[in-house]
């Protein structure tokens, strides 16, 4: 591991000279449109989720939308943070020897990269825990679960990435300068406690999307039971189908987003091969977009719309009914389950009404 050199940094210790690039009128376009796409995505999504909170009355909804409210607080507090200051290295062209001899402000973005990327995925994990045995052990826990209790385990999961994001500063790890200069992230090194720290990263990262993945393809495998079984009692699961429908979509974006840079990131550190500068960009970029991507989720799959899906469905089976003798009356068909008139939930309809 290198030190400084020549009263040299130790955030500027790899990337001494090489970081020092014109910036383009392409980059500081694209992380304006970026940064203030995502920034205004993540708003919008926040007053949405907090218009639906003051109307649900369902505690295990509210629950859900509270893990939602900490993913979007998450993301729009990350672009917030690093965007501003990408932002500002493209629009001022600062240099980060003037402004930074000791590397307090690198460790600072280095830190909130980290921070800001793993908690999505830790809170994907753990909604999905949450979502798991909520459907597959509905006795194992309150079907009302505190609101208290919700906001304490958000707030465990930043305070686990915090301590995460804070090893470099313990000697685990180090935070460094990239290329093209506009950003810090850690050291990915196959070498000491750089490699420590990009396993440590990368297989949090992995095992909280497998994580993600395991659980709610059981859950959606459960509640399909559920919901197309014999008992028509037990199918009031419309708000449980909304918000399985968000937990795939978030964890299929964060696959999609992620899974580049993680493996790219262990696969570099266990075959000690060199770091290539434009695939670890795309990476990242890549990364980032999930920050833009998961708010509109929340904006667009809400249980309304569901039902709306659902009631044009159904007319074009009660069309495709009318036409046909093929089904007899005691087989069960999706559009025996009506809206309730309540916030969320279904109830069955007899035959007769139909």
């Amino acid at each position: 591991m290198n030190s400084s050199q020549n009263n040299t940094a130790l955030c500027f210790s790899l990337n001494s000279l090489r970081f020092k690039y014109p910036p383009t009128i392409a980059s500081i376009y694209y992380s304006s449109i970026f940064s203030t796409l995502g920034l205004t995505s993540n708003l919008i999504a926040f007053i949405v989720l907090l218009k639906s909170f003051r109307r649900t009355n369902n505690g295990l909804r509210s629950s859900f939308l509270i893990f939602l409210g900490g993913l979007v607080i998450t993301d729009f507090m990350g672009l917030l943070v690093t965007g501003s200051i990408v932002v500002s290295y493209y629009v001022t062209n600062f240099n980060w020897r003037e402004i930074d001899p000791h590397c307090h402000f690198c460790n600072f973005m280095g830190m909130s990269m980290v921070f800001y990327g793993l908690c999505p995925l830790l809170l994907g994990a753990t909604m999905a825990v949450e979502r798991f045995i909520g459907i597959n052990r509905p006795f194992a826990r309150s079907t009302n679960m505190s609101k208290r209790r919700t906001v304490n385990m958000v707030l465990m999961v930043w305070f686990s990435a915090g301590c995460i994001a804070l090893l470099p500063l313990t000697g685990i790890g180090s935070y460094h300068i990239q290329i093209p200069g506009s950003w810090c992230f850690f050291n990915i090194s196959s070498e000491g406690t750089d490699l420590a720290f990009s396993l440590l990263f990368s297989l949090v990262g992995l095992m909280s999307i497998f994580t993600s993945f395991l659980l709610n393809t059981v859950s959606v495998v459960t509640l399909i039971r559920v919901c197309c079984g014999g008992d028509r009692t037990q199918r009031r699961r419309d708000h449980e189908v909304e918000m399985m429908v968000q937990l795939i979509l978030i964890m299929t974006i964060a696959s999609v987003c992620w899974c580049p840079l993680l493996i790219y990131i262990l696969m570099s550190v266990v075959s000690a091969a060199p770091l290539s500068t434009e695939r670890l960009l795309f990476s990242i970029r890549m990364a980032t977009c999930n920050q833009i991507f998961d708010p509109w989720i929340y904006i667009m799959f809400q249980v309304s719309r569901l039902r709306r899906v659902k009631s044009l469905y159904c007319s074009h089976w009660a069309v495709w009914r009318s036409t046909s003798n093929q089904i007899p009356p005691g087989v069960d068909t999706p559009c025996h389950l009506e809206p309730d008139p309540g916030p969320v939930g279904v109830h069955p309809v007899s035959q007769g009404n139909i």
